[in-house]
């Protein structure tokens, strides 16, 4: 029982420790983009494509039978679509370009 318990928490301590690191690599890439001035490009093809997965998921889940579309579809299309609204967003709570008008 012992052994059972040690690998469990092995392989927690493993997967938060990929997390962190996973964390810790995209945070150094959006600082380093930031600092050349290529955030705002990068911005503008991550929101189609975090759209576009979030909505692959929530289709692969009601095909699986785990809820109906429009009852907001997974947890990762949920967060995968408010990652997508947040970067349409320009960081400032404002729509784009044209937001000022």
């Amino acid at each position: 029982m012992e052994q059972v318990l040690n690998l469990l928490l092995l392989r927690f301590g493993l997967l938060v420790g990929g997390l962190v690191v996973l964390t810790l690599l995209v945070f150094a890439v959006a600082v380093a983009l930031r600092r050349r001035g290529r955030l705002g490009e990068v911005r503008r093809y991550a929101a189609p494509a975090a759209r576009a997965v979030s909505r692959g998921l929530d289709a692969r889940g009601a095909a699986r039978g785990r809820g109906a579309p429009r009852s907001g579809g997974s947890l990762a299309g949920a967060a995968l679509r408010a990652a997508a609204r947040h970067l349409d967003d320009d960081g400032r709570g404002q729509r784009g370009r044209g937001a000022g008008r």
